[in-house]
This record gives structure tokens, sequence and C-alpha cells, in this order.
């Protein structure tokens, strides 16, 4: 049944009506679309569980087989996150289980219980996943170890040491997902379904950080507030301006100081877009064209909420369901991919406060991005 708040918002919004019907059917099919493969059918329905916006966007990539080789890659690397995210987990247990991740998942009889409801559910259930991958090819395997392995020794290294640093930041954004990103461009051109310039690493691990840094900007209250402890990736080189300990943020009387904090990250996350933007004839495929864009553009759509929004602070923050189902149904070309972004680029410009302490930082970065969408999108046609 729909809630009467749901209900609300969609009569508020009824353009919104009709994309939001087609991704349902979209979100219905993606659940049927499951292999007759008893091993890949439980990884489809553990990818459901763990994450449905992933599952939507493997079920764009054009052939079964890439789309099989991504959903392994996501639940081997989802189980790696679910240790590292377990901060229940002494750090003397986690990190050699982090860096030995890579040999485990070729072990059936390996077995390590942590996390919480589908998380866990997927980490007991790890041995399926480990099962579907010795069943892929043998270069699919290798990409995945290789992968896993290097995500893993990334992790291991940060949870012996704090995110001081922008330049930690970004280290460990890049083995948290640019190293995703890099491993889905190798099964993509592994499955020989692109032909990609040379510049197409630097593209992955900057798409791989833009998605990164906007879900630890929007993920922090539920990161400060986990239990036994708190998890803290926003570096101490940016908090640091503002305030003495990083949980201080969510302080009421820090509020100012919080949301200017909070501009300043937005405003880092930023600088990883120019390079998307300007990877108008990398992407050829329609289907990995679609999978990639989408991702990107609900990134920035995320920002543009985020941005001097104190709410962030206070509970969870997070893109209506409407747009989401308007970025799915709009995005179709370079055009349409350069029209959102110059939109919420415009939408977070109309946020910027020209006493915060990074206005003209902001501004400036945002004027990039939106030169590069009117020279290079056909804007009118929005």
């Amino acid at each position: 049944m729909m809630k009467m708040g749901s209900l609300s918002t969609i009569l508020r919004h009824p353009d919104e009506i009709y994309p939001l019907l087609k991704l349902k059917i979209a979100i219905t099919k993606a659940q049927k679309q499951i292999p007759l493969d008893p091993l890949l059918a439980f990884c489809y329905s553990t990818l459901i569980k763990v994450s449905r916006s992933f599952c939507l966007v493997i079920q764009l990539l054009g052939t079964e087989e890439l789309r099989n080789t991504a959903c392994v890659l996501y639940l081997i690397l989802r189980a790696l996150d679910t240790v590292e995210d377990d901060t229940s987990i002494p750090m003397e247990t986690k990190v050699p289980i982090l860096i030995d991740f890579h040999r485990h998942i070729y072990d059936p009889d390996w077995h390590f219980s942590c996390g919480t409801n589908d998380y866990k559910f997927l980490m007991d259930q790890l041995h399926r996943v480990s099962a579907a991958l010795l069943q892929l090819g043998k270069r699919p395997q290798e990409i995945i170890e290789d992968i896993t392995k290097r995500m893993g020794a990334g992790m291991a290294k940060f949870i012996c040491k704090e995110v001081e640093t922008v330049d930690d930041y970004d280290e460990y954004c890049h083995h948290a997902a640019g190293l995703v990103s890099l491993g889905l461009a190798k099964l993509v051109l592994a499955s020989e379904s692109e032909t990609w310039t040379p510049d197409w690493k630097q593209i992955a691990t900057s798409t791989g950080l833009f998605l990164q840094k906007t879900n630890i900007i929007r993920d922090y209250l539920e990161d400060i507030n986990e239990i036994p402890k708190s998890r803290m990736f926003w570096p101490r080189e940016i908090w640091g301006k503002y305030v003495d300990k990083l949980e201080d943020l969510k302080n009421e009387d820090k509020s100012t100081e919080a949301v200017q904090c909070l501009n300043d990250m937005v405003t880092n996350a930023l600088m990883h877009v120019e390079d998307f933007l300007k990877s108008k004839n990398v992407f050829r495929t329609p289907s990995v064209f679609r999978s990639v864009s989408i991702s990107q553009i609900m990134g920035i759509g995320t920002l543009a909420l985020c941005y001097n929004n104190v709410q962030l602070f206070r509970g969870v923050v997070k893109l209506r369901r409407g747009i989401v189902a308007k970025v799915f149904d709009r995005t179709k070309t370079m055009d349409d991919v350069y029209g959102a972004f110059y939109d919420f680029s415009c939408m977070i410009v109309k946020k910027v406060d020209k006493n915060d302490p990074n206005a003209m930082k902001t501004l400036k970065q945002l004027e990039i991005i939106k030169k590069i969408c009117r020279e290079n999108g056909d804007l009118h046609k929005r």
C-alpha cells in the first residue's frame, strides 16, 4: 500500500508519474530476468537484496556474459566491503581477512560471518558466489581476483590509519570505489563489447572517486553513529578547519561550521566531474554508456541535494524516487548527460551563500562544469 506521504509527493510532481511507472516495470523485469543456472540465479537474487539500484544498472549492460561477470564482481566486493564496514571486528582479525580476501573467494570452505541483515546473508552464503566465480572464464576471474586483492590491501591500510589529508582521502576512495570502476571497465573490455580511448583508466578512476565521495558525504550521520565505533572517512585536512572533532559536526550549536565543512567536501567532490564530461567519445555502446551515465547523474543530483543542507547532519538525505525515475527514463544520449549536469550545477549555484568561505572556489568549479556542458551539449532541447 502506498503511504500518504508518497502519494502527496507524487501529486506535487505529476511529471514524475510516468517515469515512476516505467521504473517500477524495469524493477519487476530485473527481478524476473534471472538466469536459469542456480548459482547465478542466487547471485542475481542476492544482488537485488543488497543493491537494487546497481541491479538495475547491471541489467542495462548489453550481453548476458557481461551482466553475469559484473554481478559476481559486485557481490564479492560488496562482501569485502561488509568486512571493512563491520566495526565490531577487532583490527587484528579484520586486517588479515581484508588482505587475503582475494584468496578466500576461491575457497568454498572458507566462512566468516559478519555484517547485518542482507549483508550478513551474503557473507553466510559467500561460498555460493565463489562457486559462481569459478564458472566464469579465466580472464574475468583474473580481473575480479586482481581488483579484490588491490581493494582489500587498500582497505587494510586505512583500517590501520585515519584519513588525515586530502591525498589520503583520494587514495582511500580509489581503493574503495575507483578500483570497482576499473574492474567493471576491464570486464567490459574483456567482453569485447567496447574499444576505448587510451585515457579510459583515468575516466574510470574519476567516476569511481566521484561516486564514492558523494556516498561518503551523504552517509556522514550513519557512519559517525555506527556502533560500536564510528566510521570516519571525511579528511581531517578539511573538517579540521571547522571543528575539533569530526563528530562535532552533528551538534546543533555547530550548524554553521557543519554546513561550511559540508560545502567544502562537496566542492572537493565536484573536481572529479570534468574527466567524465570530457569522455564524449569513450563509451560507444549504448548499454555501457547508460549504465555509467545514470550513476554519474545520480551522483551530481545527490550533491545538489546535500549542498548547504544542514539536514544531512540531522537525518537521511536522498534523492526523491521520482527524480531517480526521471534520470533512468531520460538518460539516452550525451546531450542528456550534459543537460542533467548543467541543471544540477545551476541548482547548486542558487544555493551558494556568498559568505561561505569556499563560495568562490565552489562557483569556479561549477562554472567549469557548466562551460563544458554548454560547449559540448545541445542544451536548448531541454
